[in-house]
């Protein structure tokens, strides 16, 4: 499981005494405690790999917008930290699809729903995000499809 290899590379990086690695997958493990406090009153629990996923893309996107901010601020100290942790991020994060495969896989979802335009655009970003969920960046897909849809 994901969350088991995560707290591993913590005992790695622990070992090694690699400092900068070990904040960032402490990083990572608060976010999934974080999440697990959240979802101890709800009905249904996803997946452990499908959450440790979204919590690890959101906390990506999160890293990218923080070193184009601190780039722009001219902050280049904070926006290499911000490096090493969406580094350390993306080991975990499962292969994501190419753009090719991720325009077949909107042709064939527009095709098996059977999309006409952009008011099925909502149907078509939540079949995608169920099918390939966790190996999309879902803002990037989103445009994919608004251009496949237009």
């Amino acid at each position: 499981m994901l969350r088991d290899s995560i707290k591993s590379a913590q005992v790695t990086a622990m070992k090694a005494g690699d400092k900068p690695r070990l904040a960032a997958v402490r990083l990572i493990l608060a976010k999934l405690k974080d999440k697990d406090i959240e979802l101890r009153t709800s009905a249904n629990l996803p997946d452990d790999d499908a959450l440790v996923v979204d919590v690890l893309q959101k906390m990506a996107k999160q890293r990218r917008e923080s070193i184009t901010m601190y780039e722009q601020g001219g902050r280049q100290e904070l926006a290499d930290q911000e490096k090493t942790e969406l580094a350390v991020i993306e080991e975990f994060m499962p292969q994501q699809m190419s753009e090719d495969d991720t325009k077949a896989a909107i042709a064939k979802i527009i095709a098996d729903t059977g999309a006409a335009g952009m008011k099925d655009m909502g149907k078509v970003v939540a079949a995608l995000k169920a099918a390939h969920g966790t190996q999309l960046d879902m803002g990037k897909a989103s445009g994919l499809v608004k251009a496949a849809l237009a």
